[in-house]
């Protein structure tokens, strides 16, 4: 194992809050009823192939995948379909969805699945079995891992780099995923060498995580082309921009993807995953997740079938009355939770709960820009945040992209994290993106 302390310029240092890095993974208690949104991933939603009254199976294909940009979904429960209908999603929108009434009868914990023999699979034939599992990125981003795998024609993939960094606070569900199950981790990194064509692969892990590097290292076996490396305690460092950086010492082009620098990039849990579903031939159809924060009586890691209504897990988690905002994610990347009633979804990696005291006040109230400079001091990507800021505020959008490169920030929040004046530059930036994208679809 590499031991030096690896890391980036800029970023910050915000408080690590893991409370619950000792919490052993436990499974809450089965919903009575799970919301399966048809869109949980970047590209083409998955289109439904079951209807109203009809019995399905847990982990039997609920919905075929949209396109080769998408992924199908998985019954998460054995049931009967009550709807398939528009429910609410992470960002407060309607969105189609599939409704399962689970059966109180039903053996819960029998799987439906095809073993595969992976020795037999090679090429676009793995890339289509990926695909068919309804993998994608669990640390957040939910793109299609299959998409992922399939290397762009003349491009090589030099190393693929595993993310075990977690350096979001609060959360610990890649930490307790490392220490518990590293064999699945590495049993999913093997097929993504064996995807790829990649002639080796490192497993970045943060140095505030000892007993995830030793159980990394454990998990290797003597001859296999991986290796363990131990990178500084700071955020961003999982991005995986700064990966590429820190340990290819290559920059992934502007608007380009990590394979452009002959990497490729996959977050822990969605190897652990790939691990386990892929030799079984199951769909991906639960997910660990961190409930934590000053505002549940019960924090902890729990395993969750994935359509699973927030208000069910905030009850097994003993809600407090007093508590006052639900984050989906951490608090750099996350957004507040608007209503109990939204679905837990693939790229959910944790749910932050806070009271009105852990819930500076203080930075509630925009100021004026002072011209301090610290969010360009803090930038990963040596942007001008202050003046993108200035920008957005303009709404001269088409500006912020084409001349002070919008597309580079990857939202990581650093620049808010650091502004005296609590100008929430990053919500600017998704808000600049988001009417980027509406006008490039209405031409």
């Amino acid at each position: 194992m590499s031991s030096s302390a690896k890391t980036f310029r800029h970023g910050v240092h915000p408080p690590e809050c893991k409370a619950t890095a000792d919490a052993v993974v436990t499974r809450i208690p089965w919903p009575d009823e799970v919301v399966v949104l048809l869109s949980q991933h970047t590209g083409a939603p998955a289109k439904a192939l079951v209807a109203k009254k009809q019995p399905v199976m847990r982990g039997e294909v609920i919905a075929e995948a949209g396109g080769f940009v998408s992924v199908p979904m998985h019954a998460p429960i054995t049931g009967t379909v009550s709807a398939v209908d528009l429910a609410l999603n992470p960002r407060g929108e309607l969105a189609p969805a599939i409704l399962i009434k689970r059966d109180p009868e039903a053996d819960q914990e029998t799987v439906y699945g095809t073993p595969r023999d992976l020795g037999n699979l090679s090429g676009d034939a793995l890339i289509k079995a990926i695909q068919d599992t309804g993998l994608v990125g669990l640390g957040g981003a939910a793109f299609p891992t299959h998409v992922k795998l399939k290397v762009p024609e003349g491009k090589k993939i030099a190393v693929v780099v595993v993310n075990g960094c977690e350096c979001e606070p609060y959360l610990t569900t890649d930490y307790r995923l490392m220490v518990e199950q590293a064999d699945k981790v590495i049993a999913g990194l093997r097929i993504v060498l064996q995807a790829t064509g990649a002639p080796k692969a490192v497993i970045a892990i943060e140095n505030n995580k000892p007993e995830a590097l030793d159980a990394m290292m454990r998990a290797v076996t003597p001859g296999d082309p991986i290796s363990v490396t131990s990178l500084a305690t700071k955020y961003p460092q999982g991005a995986e921009k700064m990966l590429c950086d820190v340990i290819l010492h290559r920059q992934i082009p502007s608007g380009g993807l990590p394979s452009d620098a002959g990497m490729a990039c996959f977050n822990v849990a969605t190897l652990a995953q790939m691990g386990e579903l892929l030799p079984r031939g199951q769909g991906l159809i639960e997910r660990i997740i961190t409930v934590t924060g000053g505002g549940v009586e019960r924090p902890g890691n729990y395993l969750a079938p994935l359509g699973t209504p927030l208000r069910h897990i905030m009850e097994h988690a003993c809600i407090r009355p007093d508590a006052r905002k639900i984050i989906n994610g951490g608090p750099m990347m996350g957004i507040s939770v608007a209503s109990l009633d939204v679905p837990l979804t693939k790229g959910a990696s944790g749910l932050l709960v806070l009271r009105d005291d852990e819930i500076q006040t203080s930075r509630l109230e925009e100021y004026p820009c002072i011209h301090c400079a610290r969010c360009m001091d803090a930038c990963p990507m040596f942007l001008n945040p202050s003046h993108l800021g200035q920008l957005a505020r303009k709404k001269r959008y088409e500006e912020m992209a084409e001349e002070h490169h919008l597309n580079d920030c990857f939202e990581c929040g650093c620049c808010s994290y650091v502004c005296p004046s609590n100008i929430p530059l990053v919500q600017y930036f998704r808000i600049a993106k988001a009417m980027l994208r509406e006008r490039s679809a209405a031409r």
